[in-house]
């Protein structure tokens, strides 16, 4: 799970036994996670993360884009369709 970006209270990361899904990052907060699409920003997961952070995680993950997606073809090896 090699953590790829902290922003506060938020750890964005990969599972590395996910290479097969469409590129998505998890984020968590607390003892809280959820998981969004990097395509196309868009929440795939929520386990007990507020409609006030999921809303500033979809912010950062927007703002971040081109960089997470660089880091997971960059980790899983794969090209951009």
């Amino acid at each position: 799970m090699p953590t790829i970006l902290r922003i506060g209270p938020y750890r964005f990361y990969f599972y590395s036994n996910e290479p097969n899904e469409p590129p998505h990052v998890h984020i968590d907060k607390d003892n809280y996670s959820a998981k969004f699409w990097l395509e196309t920003v868009d929440l795939a997961e929520n386990t007990g993360i507020s409609r006030k952070d999921l809303n500033e995680m979809q912010r950062l993950v927007i703002k971040h884009q081109k960089q997470l997606l660089d880091k997971w073809y960059a980790f899983f090896g794969t090209q951009k369709r």
